[in-house]
């Protein structure tokens, strides 16, 4: 397999940057996370509007959800010495692959907060839709989402 050339990962990454940017400000992404945004807090005018004289008592049951599933979903991918886990392809390889696992996993989550990102990551994908994160290295600034 060839390396990629840096102008051609450059040009890979500016179309995947307007394809994500395009995603975010279409209407009806934009429409879904302000109803998200509402049902996590407990607004449900827009489905239900209340009636005169009826109680006007708020379900938060969306936050609940959403709160209560975040434990788990953070032991399941924080909850390890190794947050991400780099596969030997032969026998050879071993050796290369453990290096890279502890580099990796020591860069995210030492010398970066990389609990919090994932917790954001995570919550943001159920909460709003959409969850990103972004990193930049060696002057290559990487956007991942959901």
């Amino acid at each position: 397999m060839s390396k990629m050339s840096v102008l051609d990962l450059k040009a890979m990454l500016a179309s995947e940057k307007a394809n994500a940017l395009a995603a975010i400000s279409a209407a009806q992404l934009m429409e879904e996370r302000a109803d998200a945004m509402d049902y996590y807090l407990g607004d449900m005018r827009k489905d239900m509007p209340a009636q005169d004289g009826r109680s006007r008592a708020v379900s938060t049951d969306v936050a609940d959800t959403i709160e209560g599933l975040m434990p788990s979903l953070m032991d399941i991918f924080a909850g390890s010495d190794e947050v991400v886990r780099f596969e030997p392809v032969g026998p050879e390889d071993e050796a290369a692959a453990q290096q890279e696992t502890d580099y990796v996993n020591h860069v995210f989550m030492q010398q970066n907060p990389g609990f919090m990102i994932l917790y954001s990551f995570i919550k943001d994908a159920l909460h709003i839709v959409t969850g990103f994160v972004g990193a930049v290295w060696l002057g290559v600034k990487v956007m991942l989402g959901k």
